[in-house]
């Protein structure tokens, strides 16, 4: 792989990836990897260019990000895996099941987005601000650079056409908070796509697994059981 990709892992079983949001890294999902540690082997992976994970030189997209987990797949011989996203990582996750659907055993979709139309403006229109000053000075600053990629991952990226997630055979759990950053219509809108897509709204935030960890979890538990039994 040009880009090795850092990750922690604990436990062992069926193959649970966690997929951290826009420049956070896999830290994000402390209360996962404890929770679910006791019945999976439960992998948090840091994204290309975050946390302990190198830049590299391949383009910093999320297709890249996509090609870039499956080869993670590959190194670390997992066959298929439930992979759980959140925000840009559960846009890698609809990737990576669009892409490569036969390494995904199931898809656990949290406050995840197709297109920056379904973050709210009142958190859009800052990001926006953000990155056009990060670009006028990112040939002087390499931090300014930095942040220029990190952002433009929110204002360019997913692009996901609806219609693609007919696709995405995996049985999907889409989650989000009831005062999430995504429009709660655009949650419902990539639920209602995924065939057999179970939606739950919780009380909370954008950021529920790391704020609000034991109905989060307890949620998407409950989810997987369905899925075993």
């Amino acid at each position: 792989m040009e880009c090795s990709l850092y990750y922690e892992e604990r436990g062992h079983g069926i193959p649970l990836v966690l997929l951290h949001g826009n420049g956070e890294d896999g830290t994000y999902f402390v209360h996962q990897m404890a929770y679910f540690s006791t019945s999976y082997r439960v992998i948090a992976v840091d994204t290309r260019g975050h946390g302990k994970s190198p830049r590299g030189s391949a383009p910093f997209t999320m297709d890249q990000f996509a090609d870039d987990l499956r080869e993670f797949f590959d190194q670390r011989s997992i066959d298929r895996a439930i992979v759980l996203g959140f925000s840009d990582g559960a846009n890698i996750a609809m990737k990576f099941a669009l892409r490569f659907p036969e390494r995904v055993r199931a898809l656990i979709l949290n406050g995840g987005n197709l297109n920056a139309g379904g973050v709210k403006r009142t958190v859009q229109i800052p990001v926006e601000i953000g990155y056009r000053i990060a670009v006028l000075f990112a040939r002087r600053s390499a931090e300014a650079a930095r942040k220029a990629e990190i952002l433009g991952l929110m204002v360019h990226e997913p692009n996901i056409p609806a219609e693609a997630l007919e696709r995405i055979t995996a049985p999907t759990l889409v989650i989000a908070g009831d005062r999430d950053m995504i429009r709660d219509s655009h949650t419902r809108q990539i639920a209602g796509c995924i065939p057999q897509a179970q939606l739950a709204i919780l009380p909370g935030d954008h950021f529920l697994a790391n704020r609000r960890p034991e109905a989060f979890n307890r949620t998407v538990e409950e989810f997987l059981n369905r899925l075993e039994a």
